[in-house]
């Protein structure tokens, strides 16, 4: 009897016990070349190792590259496409770039 409730409760405890996947822009996205960005509210930590502070909603971060770096005025617009799919839209004195695609990081075992 005991066992059998143990057997039953054992798979509630691993779905509890997995790490939670929101639906949230916020977390560590990489892109096919190798660098990455970390989002975390309104911060965000670019490729270049900077902090900047940006505008933050569920699915949608924007912030504007800081004067003294690669991304100098740069208007950089993400917007979550699922669970694990950046779209980053750049604009460099207005024009839109081609748009890129990043997957969230997947952690180091």
């Amino acid at each position: 009897m005991m066992v059998d409730r143990a057997l039953f409760l054992l798979p509630a405890f691993l779905v509890l016990a997995a790490p939670a996947r929101a639906d949230v822009v916020d977390g560590n996205w990489c892109s096919g070349d190798g660098r990455s960005i970390n989002i975390n509210g309104t911060l965000v930590i670019i490729p270049s190792g900077v902090h900047v502070r940006g505008e933050y909603s569920r699915h949608v971060f924007r912030y504007v590259g800081p004067a003294d770096g690669p991304e100098s005025g740069h208007d950089i617009r993400m917007f979550l496409n699922g669970d694990n799919i950046l779209r980053i839209r750049r604009f460099i004195d207005g024009v839109e770039q081609p748009e890129e695609e990043w997957r969230r990081c997947k952690p180091i075992v």
